[in-house]
């Protein structure tokens, strides 16, 4: 489908994915929600794209939900309508997050501004999240009467900082800034604005220099450990992923190319 809302530059095996709303700071409307929704979808069985990098165009990452409309296009607040609208709309937004983590492509967030709400929801359900100085995130939802629990938030959150701080986050909505969210690691990289697409590349880069199987078995194996019920569940994915990689000849050529010294030419199989 052509994409209004969001604009996708492919290179090489690498998808540059950007919230194309800037007069909007981004947020979510309707129609970008069924574009992301379409887009992750998609992803799931195309494994000509190997990584995928999220960026907001102008002075945002995602600031949320749209909650005003467009009065332009007619398009009306994403809580317009009765209940069964609202939960068909909160359906296909949750949707989204939890498509970013079931394709198997890796998933960098370069954030920047502010990434509240949705916003910041996508950002976590990344798997690598680089911020610029000027970010500023928060889950937004408790502060306009909402729950503060919303998107994958909930189940997401905790897991990267810990219980307490994903509390007060949660509980409060006050905003997390670059340098918090580097201490606290819940960003790998802090780099200024203009640095971050630069930042990103060299992610890019390390995660191309694997193969196209091992990295996807990779991002399965650590969500899946993620939940595991015992380390004995753990070890036994890590366990059959391993034994099915080195049936490949991408295994073959990433061994002769570490013997022999010289950078592996990997085509996933």
């Amino acid at each position: 489908m052509t994409y209004k809302t969001i604009a996708i530059r492919h290179d090489n095996g690498v998808d540059w994915v950007t919230f194309n709303r800037p007069e909007q700071l981004n947020t979510i409307s309707p129609e970008m929600a069924q574009e992301l929704g379409d887009y992750f979808g998609a992803l799931y069985t195309d494994h000509s794209v190997r990584v995928v990098v999220l960026r907001g165009a102008g002075r945002a990452f995602c600031a949320g939900l749209d909650l005003k409309g467009d009065s332009e296009t007619g398009t009306g607040s994403v809580v317009d309508g009765d209940v069964a609208h609202t939960l068909r709309f909160q359906r296909r937004i949750s949707e989204i997050v939890m498509r970013m983590r079931r394709c198997p492509q890796a998933t960098i967030a370069a954030i920047h501004g502010p990434a509240c709400g949705g916003g910041f929801a996508m950002a976590l359900a990344a798997d690598i999240r680089i911020a610029g100085t000027s970010s500023k995130m928060n889950t937004a939802f408790i502060k306009i009467g909402l729950s503060g629990c919303d998107i994958g938030v909930s189940y997401m959150l905790p897991r990267l900082v810990g219980v307490s701080v994903a509390s007060e986050l949660i509980m409060t909505g006050r905003f997390i800034n670059a340098e918090r969210a580097l201490r606290i690691n819940l960003v790998s990289e802090v780099v200024p604005d203009d640095q971050l697409d630069a930042c990103a590349q060299t992610y890019v880069d390390d995660l191309l220099r694997t193969s196209p199987l091992g990295l996807r078995m990779t991002k399965e194996c650590l969500n899946m450990s993620v939940d595991a019920g015992s380390m004995e569940a753990a070890v036994a994915m890590e366990d059959r992923n391993q034994v099915l990689t080195t049936k490949t000849q991408d295994f073959a050529e990433g061994v002769a190319a570490f013997i022999e010294k010289r950078k592996p030419v990997y085509h996933d199989r």
